[in-house]
């Protein structure tokens, strides 16, 4: 989906092409087949306001971005677009074409198309324009004229109020008046439903273009000039009647009045308040006739021709040279007087002055025998220094010019003067190419050389800064002059170079220091480059100036720059604080030249800049009027070089490894110096840096929703806050979608699950049957000792009974017999608790509830002496089955820890509870018994006791638990996990999953 920021619109208030150049001080750009225009004749142009440039041709509609034409076609096949002859934006975005065959089409967003409700009136079509407030009008071959609001044409004059011959031309006046200019019939206004014809007084009967200038006011181009009327009748256009015999074919007045002409055969005029120029007098002017003539938002006038496209700008600078008359080409000093009259001296020799298209030769005093190095000046009066003629003050009075000589005979150090400044006390300096510098007081000279502490004999320039410090230039370095002292400086004090060319002050007191190795300036810290000089100023340095808006100009050996003043002191250079000049800037060439004052700030505050190919004067005030904004459009989105129509809605292809997206900022003059800066909403953190090039590329993107935006900036390095926006979606591949997702988590989890409740019957299943053995031996233990030893011990008890009932009742044996049989009754009936223990219960006869119910009957019998002890079994959760083993050793733990409170803590209350649980089995005995150890008699038992239930536990693979504090009950706590204490459970659970192991 592609978003263009609201706000394009074309601005009226940009500088046209300036009327007081020659036409020969225009950049003039030229477009054939060989700069990628394509072949055939220019018809028709309009701008529309998203800033793209619509031509129509001979071979189709051709759209132009400032750097490439792209040929418009229709890709459906419907329609046939070669050969348009006319072309018509309106308010809704459609721009409208008249084609070769006479009928007319809409094209908008990549589509052209045919209105079905007006498919009838776009046929047979003569003429298209368009109305002041974007309506279409049309005029059909002997049907009448329409004007068009939307898809829906309105007849404005039936075709029986028309004359028969072809309508070749249709404008509307500021009064709402329709203008129809006609084949052979002269010219016809259309005012409130009525015609009227005004035939008469026309140059020619055939009108081949029409331009309203007002409400009443009409230029009308004929096959013999053109005219103009006023309202009332026909007069002149102000081309004189002798050169206004030409067939015009295209008329233009541009926002400064100047009045372009096409013809067949004079090729393009002009005509303003300085006459009438013809472009052909250039030698790149075209020479075929001018089909088409059009104005854009930025001022340049297009011209349309059989031979291609071409164009018409002011560059920044204007350049003066041997085509406006100067008698050379430049490489002299510059200087601008008061009166706005430039003085330039040839290389040859001579002065030369210009003014105001005029110019003249300066003869008095052997000046146009001697070659001028350098002029400076106040006022009405000029200093010039001489090659041989020594120092000249030349005084000009209108156009009347006195000289005065001053030579060696007068003081000067030496004939040849190569600087010059007059200072602020009217004392004049002159610095000699090898003698030193003068002082001139009043009509003495003082000289200093390099015995009074200058640097060199030869000075190339001089300075007198605010303090009223004197700074020299010498190729042996800088030197200043204050209150009679003499101080030099060098490389060794931080200069560049010791080859000093030029010096400026500005306007904030630093002191530029222009050498044959870049650029210094002195600073709190002395002498020193600009940190981080970028290549240009570490070139030599001809010629500097500072204009009123914290500019500096130089000249170099290489290049003519502008560099932001303040950034440069800072070292905070960035692109847009440093703009190269070139030939596209009106230039003729960049080589400085090595003059005093080479670069020179006027009165009015232009830059002059003395180059190899000419003087070049710059408006530092109108470089900022005419800053038009520069309008961004993304172009093209391409995924693996495959093209992605912009038009329709798209999604990016899956799997896509290179995203390429091309944009422009729309600036027809300039493409070359606007900058870019993007950012990728859902992959880019930040706004990218300030770069040139006209497409972003990303690899590899994730998946999902981005939003790319663009933003443009002017040349003069301004961002135009409007952006251009492109929202895409990138499909996943199928594995890259949630839903793969989501199922290969699903399938994870479960796999993972049922790889754990696997792996937990393996180890159960182990653990079982480790407790199938150790049940099977503790029962043949059991049954071993009681076939044997407690068999053996009754034996042997039942012998010592029978003994004793043998011996009398006086027998003093009786007694201890007695007692010993006691004893051993006692030791039986442990013995078989014992092996009761050792047997594995009887889950059908005995289960986990009842055996601790028998505890109380077996191990805490009430007595009469007794205390009481309150007994109770809690059971809690849906009871399940326990493992045979597990069960036996949770009884044995819970009886012992029963026991343990009865006999060793004396406890009255002990609770008992049994709790099921998804999770885990708990067992838990309280009692109020003191505290565990509290007592040194119960110490021992107490952990010969807890040591027994932890060792059980640990068999068993459950955790112990055991609180007890002071003034709290004392609890005993065994859990024991689910998966080893429901074994049969567990068993049928997983025999279900797996089957039976």
């Amino acid at each position: 989906m592609l978003i263009i920021a609201a706000g394009l619109i074309i601005p009226v208030n940009a500088k046209a092409l300036d009327p007081d150049r020659a036409i020969s001080q225009y950049v003039h750009d030229h477009w054939d087949n060989e700069q990628g225009f394509p072949s055939g004749a220019v018809y028709a142009m309009t701008q529309t306001a998203d800033g793209y440039l619509w031509i129509g041709t001979e071979a189709g509609l051709v759209r132009f971005d400032g750097l490439e034409f792209r040929l418009i076609k229709d890709e459906s096949g419907a329609f046939t677009t070669t050969g348009v002859l006319g072309l018509a934006a309106d308010t809704d975005g459609y721009l409208w074409l008249h084609l070769q065959d006479l009928t007319v089409l809409r094209y908008r967003n990549g589509m052209f198309d045919k209105p079905s409700t007006a498919a009838r009136v776009l046929s047979f079509v003569s003429s298209m324009s368009s109305t002041r407030s974007g309506e279409v009008l049309i005029s059909r071959m002997e049907k009448g004229a329409y004007i068009g609001h939307g898809a829906r044409f309105d007849m404005l004059a039936p075709a029986n109020e028309l004359p028969r011959s072809p309508l070749l031309a249709l404008a509307e006046a500021g009064n709402g008046d329709v203008w129809m200019g006609t084949r052979d019939a002269g010219l016809f206004r259309l005012r409130g439903g009525k015609t009227l014809s005004l035939k008469a007084a026309l140059p020619d009967p055939k009108v081949n273009c029409l331009l309203a200038e007002s409400d009443e006011g009409l230029l009308v181009g004929t096959d013999n000039g053109i005219v103009r009327w006023d309202g009332s009748e026909f007069r002149s256009a102000g081309i004189a009647s002798p050169r206004n015999h030409f067939q015009a074919l295209a008329i233009l007045k541009d926002r400064d009045a100047n009045l372009w002409v096409g013809t067949d055969s004079r090729g393009l005029l002009r005509v303003n308040a300085h006459g009438v120029t013809d472009l052909r007098e250039r030698p790149d002017g075209p020479l075929d006739a001018i089909t088409a003539i059009f104005e854009d938002r930025e001022g340049s006038v297009w011209i349309g021709s059989a031979s291609g496209l071409d164009r018409l700008r002011d560059g920044p600078f204007v350049t003066y040279s041997l085509p406006e008359g100067l008698p050379s080409n430049g490489s002299s000093p510059v200087f601008v007087d008061s009166q706005n009259r430039m003085w330039f001296p040839p290389v040859a020799g001579g002065l030369w002055w210009f003014q105001n298209g005029n110019r003249g030769r300066v003869k008095l005093a052997g000046l146009d025998k001697d070659v001028v190095y350098s002029i400076a000046g106040r006022n009405s009066d000029l200093w010039l220094g001489r090659q041989q003629g020594g120092l000249t003050e030349m005084h000009v009075a209108g156009g009347h010019f006195t000289a005065r000589t001053f030579t060696q005979r007068e003081g000067l150090a030496q004939q040849s003067v190569y600087s010059v400044l007059e200072g602020r006390d009217g004392s004049v300096w002159a610095g000699t190419l090898s003698g030193g510098v003068s002082r001139l007081t009043g009509n003495s000279f003082t000289t200093y050389t390099v015995a009074d502490g200058l640097s060199a004999n030869t000075v190339a320039a001089s300075l007198e800064s605010s303090d009223g410090t004197m700074w020299f230039a010498t190729p042996g370095g800088l030197s200043k002059l204050a209150k009679g002292k003499w101080q030099a400086y060098t490389r060794k004090n931080g200069l560049p170079s010791n080859n000093i060319n030029c010096l400026l002050e500005d306007s904030s007191g630093v002191l530029w220091i222009g050498t044959t190795g870049g650029l210094a300036f002195r600073g709190a810290r002395g002498f020193q480059s600009p940190v981080a000089a970028p290549a240009p100023l570490r070139e030599s340095i001809l010629g500097m100036a500072e204009d009123a808006f914290g500019s500096l100009w130089l000249a170099t050996s290489n290049h003519v720059l502008q560099v932001n003043r303040s950034q440069l002191l800072r070292g905070t250079l960035v692109g847009a604080d440093l703009r190269e000049y070139g030939l596209t800037d009106g230039l003729r060439g960049v080589e400085g030249v090595k003059r005093h004052q080479s670069v020179f700030k006027d009165t009015a505050g232009r830059i002059w800049i003395s180059l190899n190919r000419g003087i070049s004067m710059v408006d530092p005030a109108r470089l900022t009027r005419n800053a038009v904004a520069s309008i961004v459009h993304i172009q093209k989105l391409s995924a693996d070089g495959r093209s992605i129509d912009l038009d329709h809605p798209f999604h990016i292809p899956a799997h896509s490894h290179r995203m390429a997206i091309g944009y422009v900022g729309l600036r027809l003059s300039e493409p070359e110096r606007v900058r870019y800066r993007y950012l990728l909403e859902g992959f880019d953190r930040g706004w990218s840096e300030r770069i040139a090039e006209r497409e972003a590329v990303y690899t590899n993107l994730n998946p999902g929703s981005y939003r790319f935006r663009v933003m443009a900036s002017n040349p003069d390095g301004s961002w135009n806050r409007n952006e251009a926006m492109l929202a895409f979606t990138i499909d996943p591949l199928y594995w890259q979608t949630w839903w793969f997702r989501v199922s290969v988590a699903f399938v994870f989890g479960l796999s993972a699950t049922v790889l754990y409740h696997f792996r937990m019957y393996q180890l159960t299943r182990e653990l079982n049957v480790r407790f199938e053995e150790r049940l099977l031996e503790r029962n043949t233990i059991a049954q071993e000792l009681h076939d044997t030893l407690l068999q053996g011990f009754l034996g042997a008890s039942m012998q010592v009974h029978l003994a004793a009932d043998l011996l009398p009742t006086e027998s003093p044996a009786k007694y201890p017999l007695a007692h010993a049989l006691k004893s051993m009754a006692q030791v039986t009936t442990e013995g078989r608790n014992a092996l009761r223990g050792l047997r594995s219960s009887n889950s059908t006869l005995l289960d986990l509830e009842n055996a601790f119910r028998n505890i109380e009957k077996e191990l805490l019998p009430q007595t009469g002496d007794a205390p009481r002890v309150e007994f109770r079994l809690i059971v809690m959760g849906k009871k399940r089955t326990l493992h045979p083993v597990i069960r036996d050793e949770v009884y044995r733990i819970g009886r012992e820890a029963a026991l343990r409170a009865y006999q060793i803590a004396r406890a009255t209350n002990i609770h008992v509870e049994l709790r099921y649980s998804s999770r885990a089995f708990h067992l838990l005995v309280r009692d109020n018994g003191p505290e565990v150890g509290s007592t040194a008699g119960e110490s021992t038992g107490t952990r010969m006791s807890v040591s027994v239930m932890r060792e059980r536990a640990n068999r068993i693979g459950a955790r112990f638990l055991i609180f007890s504090g002071p003034g709290t009950e004392t609890r005993i706590e065994l859990v024991i996990p689910s998966r080893l204490a429901y074994q049969y459970e567990l068993d049928r659970r997983l025999q279900r999953l797996f089957g039976r192991a």
